[in-house]
């Protein structure tokens, strides 16, 4: 579970405008976070399968909004892309 202070930090350092809070990017960073924190849960407790079924769906759900913006917006889908450091 992802922190209110460590949500709105990546909120802050994502958006594009000061109310911006439901963008792919923004949508996209949260998962992400989402993402680092349960592996990191699961690389303790191999045997959650619970939370592994979660994590999948969230990569899932990342993974969706990631073509959506590769399809319609190249320029912000190559930045988030970097700024993240996905798809190596």
């Amino acid at each position: 579970m992802i922190l209110k202070e460590k949500k709105t930090e990546v909120i802050a350092n994502t958006r594009m405008h000061e109310t911006d809070t439901g963008s792919p990017e923004v949508q996209i960073a949260i998962l992400t976070a989402r993402i680092n924190e349960l592996n990191e849960h699961l690389k303790v407790h191999k045997k959650d399968n619970h939370s592994r079924r979660g994590l999948l769906k969230m990569v899932g759900k990342r993974r969706k909004l990631l073509v959506y913006l590769q399809n319609n917006d190249i320029e912000r889908y190559r930045a988030i892309v970097a700024k993240l450091g996905l798809r190596k």
